[in-house]
């Protein structure tokens, strides 16, 4: 199902038309940007009541660049069941357990699509996937220059969770945690220490980057050696980006950064995301799960 709007703020009635097997769509688009850094955002939503929030958190992201917002509902998938049921799965208790799952699918349908239709931001289009959802779900992150996620998702609750934890560590797409309103011509605070994670973000962030009003380099020691954070300030000059410099000392990285942020007022924080193996990171923490899980900083991450 496909719509359109001349009027960005309100969407029309939907007419009906062919239903695609594999997904169902409604857009509502202004001009396309010409010469964007970043053209295409995608945000997952659930049909939960935080996913409103999050969407306009998303289109402010891509207001800033004059991008498409692509909204894509990711419903529980029946099929991902047929395991956890046992070889007798088409058995009555079964089917009735499927047919459950359709239907608490299509109310969160219904209640994302209606929290898109109020979306303010125009430049956007709804997406709802059909089974296989992880499938089609990684194939709208791989075409997108940035992925989208509420606090929820990214502190490992709710429907999207696994989703969060798919694009950032399996697709390695970069993800943004829009945990509060987003102003791309903000303060921004890298943290770096010129590792790889640390790194890759430092360097895929550079579109958002060129944005902010005044950027921070933090750096964290990495054992008894300073990070060298001229090396990185070198980088970002020669894409016309000017820094200020933050050293850390050793300690609580993840609590430093977080003092950091509230000391210059940013708007949001880039970090890499899980530098030691997942095992010791979900085992004995690290600054990435205590930045997942106990702040409230917007992130943009790269794995």
């Amino acid at each position: 199902m496909e719509f359109w709007s001349l009027n960005p703020g309100h969407a029309q009635e939907p007419e009906e038309a062919e239903v695609d097997e594999g997904f169902r769509e409604s857009a509502r688009r202004a001009p396309v940007s010409q010469g964007s850094a970043w053209a295409r955002m995608t945000v997952p939503v659930s049909g939960a009541a935080e996913d409103a929030a999050v969407m306009d958190r998303a289109g402010q992201l891509a207001q800033g660049f004059d991008a498409e917002l692509n909204v894509v509902f990711a419903p529980p998938d029946p099929a991902e069941l047929a395991p956890w049921l046992g070889e007798g799965f088409m058995g009555t208790v079964q089917m009735s357990t499927i047919d459950s799952v359709r239907a608490a699918a299509e109310e969160s349908g219904d209640r994302a699509e209606a929290q898109f239709n109020a979306l303010s931001y125009g430049n956007s289009r709804y997406t709802a996937l059909k089974s296989p959802v992880w499938q089609d779900l990684a194939l709208e992150a791989r075409l997108s220059d940035l992925v989208v996620f509420g606090d929820e998702a990214a502190r490992g609750r709710g429907l999207l969770s696994e989703a969060f934890t798919q694009v950032l560590m399996e697709e390695r797409c970069g993800v943004f945690i829009a945990r509060t309103a987003v102003d791309v011509e903000g303060v921004a605070v890298v943290a770096w220490d010129g590792r790889e994670p640390s790194s890759r973000a430092a360097r895929r962030a550079v579109p958002l980057l060129k944005k902010a009003s005044r950027v921070v380099i933090a750096g964290a020691p990495v054992g008894d050696r300073s990070a060298d954070l001229e090396k990185l300030g070198a980088y970002y000059a020669a894409h016309g980006i000017a820094v200020v410099y933050e050293r850390l000392p050793k300690g609580d990285v993840g609590a430093q950064l977080v003092e950091v942020c509230a000391r210059h007022g940013a708007n949001y924080l880039v970090a890499g995301a899980f530098g030691h193996s997942r095992i010791r990171e979900f085992t004995f923490g690290g600054t990435t799960r205590q930045l997942l899980q106990h702040t409230s900083v917007n992130l943009y991450m790269a794995h």
